[in-house]
């Protein structure tokens, strides 16, 4: 049995081998760290800057993005009140425009009826006219065939035909002056 003792079991290292693989981690972990980590390390602060830099780029762009957006804000802030500026100017114009044509319209209405007033007294003064030379014809006429005498004098015949409207116009006059 001391033979079976002193076989080696296949499971447990022989200690020259747990020596060497020691000292071989351990260069091994010398190296990693001389010349692997420091290259991981550098790859990481790079890494780490970009994406810093990254986040401040999208921070500046943010903060950019907001400020454009209250400038366009104000702006359109501004346009609304321009536009509704511009709509009230324009209604008070268009009222003042109306108003202006409502009295020229009214001026030109009144200096329209004026001149058709004046023509209507001048269209009445010459009817009236032509009636009373139509009157004091036909009146000369009658009043020659009633008396039988020509009033052929005119003279006389202007006195006659004055006379008989004055007594027309009297006589009109109080009949009209009785109707009312």
């Amino acid at each position: 049995m001391v033979l079976a003792a002193e076989e080696v079991n296949p499971v447990i290292p022989h200690v020259s081998e747990i020596i060497l693989g020691l000292v071989g981690f351990l260069i091994l972990l010398w190296l990693l760290k001389k010349f692997a980590v420091p290259r991981f390390e550098k790859l990481y602060e790079e890494r780490t800057e970009k994406i810093e830099g990254g986040i401040e780029k999208a921070e500046k762009a943010q903060a950019a993005a907001e400020q454009a957006l209250e400038q366009y804000k104000a702006q359109l802030a501004e346009a609304r009140t321009e536009a509704a500026k511009i709509r009230d100017d324009a209604r008070v114009e268009a009222e003042q425009i109306k108003e202006e044509l409502r009295a020229e319209a009214q001026e030109e209405a009144r200096r329209i009826v004026s001149q058709g007033e004046a023509q209507l007294q001048a269209q009445k003064a010459q009817i009236i006219a032509e009636l009373r030379a139509e009157l004091g014809r036909n009146s000369v006429e009658l009043a020659s065939r009633i008396i039988g005498e020509s009033l052929e004098d005119e003279a006389r015949r202007r006195g006659t035909i004055d006379r008989f409207l004055n007594e027309l116009e009297t006589s009109g006059n109080g009949a009209a002056g009785a109707r009312t």
